[in-house]
């Protein structure tokens, strides 16, 4: 058995060991939803578990509610390994983020103990809590300000009911849309209003109807915010919220100004006047094939089977700010099954995520991604990493 073979059982085996604690953490974190920018419970949960565990951690990392956790030295190769904790507003984690969490902690916790079974291996493994996936785009602003700049590949596997080690995360636009007319008494003087309602509802129909035009891979979702105030008032003002979906940038561009005709003619047929607003945008993942390869070579010998119905894989496209990681330094966000049929975001979702199964599966995953990082930080010629920086660099060029 060959040096890298041992330290990589291991330092597996250190996840066996923590399984209740970990369990425990996750349990934690899934018991106390907390949404975007408010996880304060999570944030201490897991930074002072990683405490204890012998990390150096930066508390109120970037965000209030951000850390980073870090363990080696700086002149061998640095593997991030990132956590999600946010939750959904009314559903709590119908996302599995605690999973997540456990799932980062877990494979650093393996990184670390092989580091220390071999100290004179040169090698960095960074743990990076990063909040408000749900909408609010906390890598974004990571990213911003440099985090991934000394870091050389970022891993992470998120929940789902299927076993998926290249998903296809799409490109995500957020927008508000305001529409706003005039107000009247409706049944006194209802033809001296302009109904800003009325347009919003056009919009609405018309953004479905133009679904016809749309490519099957574009996803276009939305609400009303605003409908106004009584039913006495024509409303002035009415709001929708929308997300836009494509496979690439370019995509959704297309898709922008598909979408922004609609918002437009809406507004001219009743007569109102209409504006929208961009928040948040998520870029689509490009998995690094080099490093997923590594990813389900590690998969398949601990048992993983992936789905081969591309059609299931296409259905369970999402978006997310790792989409945007991707683009900065290589990277891959597998998607792992936690056993059951209920899709993401939902409330069946959510007390997967809460089970025994999930727990289990999940450290499985952390194993996986714990020995992806070993393949890197255990080359002693590098090679396995040039090929996975050659690949990024011809894909986006020098960053």
């Amino acid at each position: 058995m060959d040096e890298l073979t041992q330290i990589s059982s291991y330092s597996t085996q250190q996840i066996d060991q923590k399984s209740q604690e970990l369990k425990e953490l996750s349990f934690q974190i899934w018991s106390h939803p907390e949404t975007c920018y408010n996880e304060t419970h999570a944030h201490e949960v897991l930074t002072s578990f990683l405490e204890k565990e012998g990390f150096v951690v930066e508390r109120n990392f970037i965000h209030q509610t951000g850390f980073r956790a870090t363990f080696g030295t700086n002149n061998g190769v640095n593997v991030c390994v990132i956590c999600e904790y946010d939750a959904l507003p009314e559903i709590g984690h119908a996302c599995g983020h605690n999973l997540i969490a456990e799932c980062g902690v877990a494979a650093g916790i393996a990184i670390k103990a092989a580091l220390e079974k071999a100290p004179n291996k040169h090698g960095k493994v960074t743990i990076l809590g990063t909040p408000a996936e749900e909408g609010g785009g906390g890598k974004l602003k990571m990213i911003e300000a440099g985090v991934f700049d000394e870091i050389h590949v970022a891993l992470m596997a998120h929940p789902c009911p299927h076993n998926i080690p290249r998903p296809p995360l799409l490109a995500k636009q957020e927008v508000q849309i305001t529409f706003t007319g005039k107000p009247a008494h409706a049944a006194a003087f209802p033809w001296q209003g302009v109904n800003a309602l009325d347009a919003a509802v056009m919009c609405y129909q018309a953004i479905s109807l133009m679904r016809q035009q749309f490519k099957p891979t574009w996803r276009v979702h939305g609400i009303f915010t605003n409908g106004g105030v009584k039913p006495s008032i024509i409303p002035d003002k009415a709001e929708l919220q929308y997300y836009l979906r494509a496979p690439t940038v370019l995509e959704l561009e297309e898709l922008k100004s598909k979408f922004e005709g609609c918002v437009q003619g809406s507004a001219l047929l009743a007569g109102c006047q209409a504006s929208y607003k961009y928040d948040t945008g998520y870029l689509d993942l490009v998995t690094n094939k080099h490093l997923a390869s590594l990813y389900e070579q590690h998969a398949t010998a601990q048992g993983l089977v992936f789905t081969t119905d591309k059609s299931v894989e296409q259905n369970e496209s999402a978006s997310g700010d790792i989409g945007n990681v991707s683009q900065v330094i290589p990277t891959i966000q597998p998607g792992y099954s936690i056993h059951t049929s209920d899709s993401n975001h939902t409330r069946g979702f959510r007390e997967a995520a809460g089970s025994d199964r999930a727990h289990l599966a999940t450290l499985t995953q952390a194993k996986i991604l714990a020995l992806t990082a070993l393949d890197l930080i255990f080359d002693d010629n590098d090679k396995t990493l040039q090929a996975i920086q050659e690949e990024f660099k011809a894909t986006f060029g020098s960053r």
